[in-house]
């Protein structure tokens, strides 16, 4: 599985790269801890909820980044995309708390 790192993630987000799909897997209380903007929740507890929705809003061909807490339930996300065809899909190593560790310090760690 791909992965990115979250400097790398920091590069493209302050480059406004429009062509890049984020998906945040984290619950719904997580987020309201710390976000990172641009991203799309979609909670892996509610997977039946939004699983059909998927290749409808999003296109598989286009570079999708996953994010969690620390990489693992983003992981699964990406090994499940990849399973519906998405072609271009890299995990975020580290998730949200090494973004906060090492790009952001405003980003609260939970």
């Amino acid at each position: 599985m791909d992965q990115i790192s979250v400097e790398e993630l920091a590069q493209r987000l302050s480059a406004a790269e429009s062509d890049i799909q984020l998906v945040d897997v984290r619950e719904p209380p997580e987020v309201d801890i710390a976000s990172i903007d641009g991203f799309v929740n979609l909670p892996l507890s509610q997977f039946s909820q939004w699983a059909e929705q998927v290749p409808s809003r999003f296109n598989p061909h286009a570079e999708t980044l996953v994010l969690c807490h620390h990489g693992m339930r983003s992981a699964q996300m990406c090994q499940w995309l990849v399973s519906q065809g998405f072609t271009n899909v890299k995990n975020i190593s580290g998730g949200i708390d090494a973004y906060s560790l090492v790009v952001d310090s405003s980003i609260p760690q939970y």
